[in-house]
């Protein structure tokens, strides 16, 4: 087990992990960290407790120190000119007329950089901008673009609930959020009424989704075929939170639609599958069979039939079977290439004696 504390930067941000060492640090008390980005100055939002090796990730920096006054003060003071930067930093960018939007301005507690968070809608060229703004400050400049989610999180605002943002208040990060969701919490999909004040979905969707997948789990999919006291019927709608469902029975002469409980179905609210097993059975057996083909075959040709003339091809053919050439034509000579030399060599020329044979002769 190892000791840590939870510390924040901002109020909106994500908590971060130090070790408290010797220090008896409390709560809502103020530290000196050192962090990637050099020594900064944040608030303690978890005491000290006991975290297992799983759970942190090692080596954990110490605190420096337990912020003083003079610590505090300096804070403020950064903080008044963060003000005073983002409005140079902002006549900067009208002046080289960028399409970009100036979000938040950070002054590095021990002055080492400033951080200017920005929008826009693709790739901007400001090296001329950064130029500009290492002139008049006279420090290292940095600046990054950020999405809409986080500008909402930083601007913050009113939602839809008449409640300031989640993000701006209380999420230290983003969760993945889809439409699916949506659907199976049975909302409109109507964008204007899912989305946030950023134009993403609204991140309040995730809240109840793993309730909505537990609940679903008991419950039969809409347009299935189920099993009721009152005779079998197709699954029309479901109503998870209420523990409803609503079934088309198909009599002789009508068809009516009835309202069950989830409890009266007991064990016979397994959904039947909307396709038999016999009908997918007959469907696979109506299914063509794949034609075999051969491959790099010749095609053999054709026998003629019987009393039928011999083609001029076949008539040729013939006397060469027999050892005989046809009249008027000269056999072909085939060459071929030596693998070793490269020389050609006709077939038909008359071989060279071997030297054995000369001196017997």
């Amino acid at each position: 087990m190892t000791k840590i504390i939870g510390v924040r930067f901002k109020s909106n941000g994500k908590m971060y992990y130090f070790d408290p060492l010797d220090f008896d640090i409390r709560r809502g008390m103020h530290v000196i960290v050192e962090t990637s980005r050099g020594v900064e100055y944040g608030e303690v939002t978890l005491g000290v407790r006991e975290a297992s090796e799983n759970e942190v990730i090692k080596p954990l920096k110490g605190v420096l120190r337990i912020a003083t006054d003079e610590d505090t003060a300096k804070h403020k003071a950064i903080k008044e000119k963060e003000r005073e930067e983002f409005s140079v930093c902002a006549a900067k960018i009208r002046e080289h007329k960028l399409e970009m939007k100036l979000i938040e301005v950070e002054h590095a507690f021990d002055g080492s950089k400033i951080l200017f968070y920005f929008t826009a809608d693709g790739r901007v060229d400001f090296r001329e901008l950064v130029k500009d703004l290492a002139s008049v400050f006279r420090t290292r400049i940095e600046l990054r673009q950020i999405g809409v989610r986080d500008e909402s999180k930083t601007m913050g605002s009113i939602g839809m609930c008449g409640r300031n943002l989640c993000c701006s208040q209380f999420l230290g990060s983003f969760v993945p959020v889809s439409i699916k969701m949506a659907k199976e919490q049975g909302l409109s999909l109507n964008p204007s009424k899912i989305s946030g004040a950023c134009g993403r979905l609204m991140c309040c969707l995730k809240y109840e989704q793993d309730t909505y997948e537990a609940l679903m789990a008991d419950f039969p999919k809409q347009g299935s075929v189920i099993d009721t006291p009152a005779g079998k019927g197709t699954v029309v709608s479901v109503a998870l939170l209420r523990g409803k469902i609503k079934v088309k029975l198909e009599d002789e002469n009508e068809t009516t639609l009835k309202e069950f409980d989830i409890s009266e179905l007991n064990g016979e609210r397994k959904a039947e599958p909307v396709l038999p097993e016999l009908v997918a059975e007959q469907i696979t057996e109506a299914e063509p069979e794949k034609k075999k083909t051969r491959r790099h075959r010749p095609r053999k040709p054709k026998k003629p039939a019987e009393g039928a003339e011999k083609p001029e091809a076949a008539a040729k053919a013939e006397p060469e079977k027999n050892g005989e050439k046809p009249a008027g034509e000269k056999k072909k000579s085939r060459r071929y290439v030596s693998r070793r030399g490269g020389r050609r060599r006709n077939n038909d020329t008359e071989q060279k004696p071997n030297k054995s044979e000369d001196k017997e002769g």
